[in-house]
């Protein structure tokens, strides 16, 4: 019997497994275009001022993306159609539902984005307080442009729901594409004629197309949304009900990304730039990662709780912890040991200086240091609210928030009062004589949030689920550890041998050493981890041995504008 129990906890962590590589390999596509979006940002336009502007405008429209349109997400709507789309009349019943909430997205975000729009010139003056008064200018008429991406992006969010309904994932995957084809048209038809606001009419289009992409599948299915004036706001309160949560701890994330961009305007110009580069190159492994791992467990730990299962239960959330420590920790040795060339392949061009590069790389060491932490706390909260116990990771998450303000405020006034552990820092990573190093403040302040965020959530989920004892991650941790520790060391004796081979001031060079370096690191770490006979590398081994690609899978909707 025990025999039987373990192999079918081993066959649905499988599916775990193969549901992440799915979700993870439609991520990597998504990641790609935006990689190639930032890098022709940094190699059209480089860190200054006008890039300052453009990603400080993107700051309120997200809040109101985050706040508001994420009432309508895929996850919250997903439940609420396939419990209506059972039984007779079950289009109609559908139907009605999505006038209900379309209706009632377009009258709050509307409504929202109109107040928003008249109160700009005060709110910009909070949102970037170290611009000059023509800056400022630039900032309202820019952010009051992207003020129309919420709504499209939202709006093709809840039609979304629809295309998962039916199964149409590969129509859903290509609305984040899109959408950075519309940013890279602005960048390269509309900045040369328009300058910035190109760029932002760049984004509007991409979040038309966002929408659009998906149009002719919810008509085909007669179930495209109409305004109503009958608005069952019972209806709505349960959606509301469900999401807010969630829509609470993701607005707080992005209050506090908009205090770290207001203390970056008052730094160095092209602050803001660097800070958000770097933190977009992070944030690749996090969505690749901790993302497709907890989005895949998620409706395995509903399911195991609602059956009352525990013992499943803690067994899906252990064993995709464990998953998420194996990826991550090779990763943040291999991004620690390569993010020169890692930020020169991906950024270094044109108007992206040498400077820019050092300056990005150092901020994306220190961001990188909570990747792991970052990806478990996205697992453990979904557990969380897989048990429907949702109060607790929100605290945490505010409070967690807020810490990362409240650090970034020490950690600028330790730089500025006592500048010799700003040096110090400075020779760790390596940035030396680089001009605007007070920004790397920002990174370390988010980082450290993250890491506390994870051991409160984690110290809390012991409490309330593992009270028979601590799980076994140890031995996972450390196994980890070995190969992360060999692939990283691995990874730069190589950058030393390839550096006297390639010629390193020209771009296939940094590529081809950065290249090599990496895949020699993944090869002997990959070793090392099959001699000490690692389980979760034969776990992985068995996922890709199977037809992983036709795993049911529901595709987490755009976290951000």
């Amino acid at each position: 019997m025990p025999k039987k129990i373990l192999t079918f906890f081993n066959k649905e962590l499988n599916g775990i497994n193969e549901a992440a590589l799915l979700l993870g390999g439609f991520a990597f596509l998504s990641q790609l275009l935006g990689l190639l979006r930032d890098r022709m940002l940094a190699s059209a336009i480089g860190p200054g001022p006008i890039l300052d502007i453009y990603y400080a405008a993107f700051r309120v429209p997200d809040f109101l993306y985050i706040s508001i349109a994420s009432l309508a997400s895929v996850t919250v709507l997903l439940p609420f159609l396939m419990d209506r789309i059972k039984g007779d009349d079950s289009n109609k019943k559908a139907r009605i539902f999505l006038n209900n909430v379309f209706s009632a997205y377009m009258l709050f975000m509307m409504l929202a984005s109109l107040i928003v729009a008249i109160l700009m010139p005060y709110i910009a003056q909070y949102i970037a307080p170290g611009f000059s008064p023509s800056q400022i200018h630039s900032l309202v008429i820019t952010s009051r442009i992207m003020l129309l991406s919420p709504i499209f992006i939202g709006l093709s969010n809840l039609i979304g729901s629809v295309t998962q309904l039916f199964k149409n994932f590969f129509i859903f995957s290509l609305s984040p594409i899109f959408y950075n084809f519309g940013i890279l048209f602005g960048i390269i038809v509309l900045y040369p004629k328009f300058g910035v606001y190109g760029l932002a009419y760049g984004v509007i289009f991409g979040a038309i197309m966002h929408l659009f992409i998906q149009v002719p599948v919810v008509l085909g299915h007669g179930l495209f949304p109409k305004v109503t004036f009958k608005i069952n706001w019972q209806e709505i309160l349960q959606v509301m009900k469900l999401s807010l949560p969630r829509t609470l701890a993701l607005s707080c994330n992005s209050l506090a990304f908009i205090v770290l961009i207001a203390m970056a305007s008052t730094l160095k110009e092209g602050s803001i730039s660097l800070f958000t580069f770097s933190y977009n190159l992070q944030s690749v492994p996090v969505g690749i990662i901790g993302i497709s791992y907890s989005v895949a467990a998620f409706p395995v730990l509903v399911r195991s709780f609602s059956m009352n299962e525990m013992d499943k239960f803690i067994e899906h959330i252990i064993g995709t912890a464990k998953q998420i420590i194996f990826w991550t920790l090779p990763i943040i040795a291999l991004i620690a040991v390569l993010r020169a060339q890692i930020v020169r392949v991906i950024l270094g061009a044109n108007a992206f200086s040498w400077a820019d590069t050092r300056l990005t790389a150092a901020a994306i060491a220190l961001f990188i240091v909570s990747l792991a932490t970052q990806s478990l706390v996205l697992l453990f909260v979904r557990g969380y609210y897989a048990a429907s116990k949702t109060k607790k990771p929100l605290i945490v998450n505010v409070f967690s928030s807020f810490m990362v303000i409240i650090f970034a405020y020490i950690i600028l006034a330790v730089f500025k009062n006592f500048p010799n552990t700003l040096s110090i820092l400075e020779s760790i990573l390596r940035v030396k004589n680089v001009a605007g190093t007070t920004m790397l403040a920002l990174p370390l302040a988010y980082a450290l949030g993250s890491i506390l965020n994870f051991f409160l959530i984690w110290t809390l989920f012991k409490v309330d689920f593992l009270k028979k004892g601590n799980p076994m991650l140890v031995r996972t941790f450390f196994e980890s550890l070995l190969g992360a520790i060999t692939m990283g060391a691995t990874a730069y004796l190589s950058l030393n041998f390839w550096s006297n081979i390639f010629n390193l001031d020209t771009f296939i060079g940094i590529f081809l050493q950065g290249l090599l370096s990496g895949v020699l690191g993944i090869a002997v770490g990959i070793l090392v981890l099959f001699l000490i006979k690692n389980q979760q590398l034969l776990d992985i081994t068995k996922a890709l041995s199977h037809k992983f690609y036709r795993s049911r899978i529901v595709i987490p909707e755009q976290g951000d504008l």
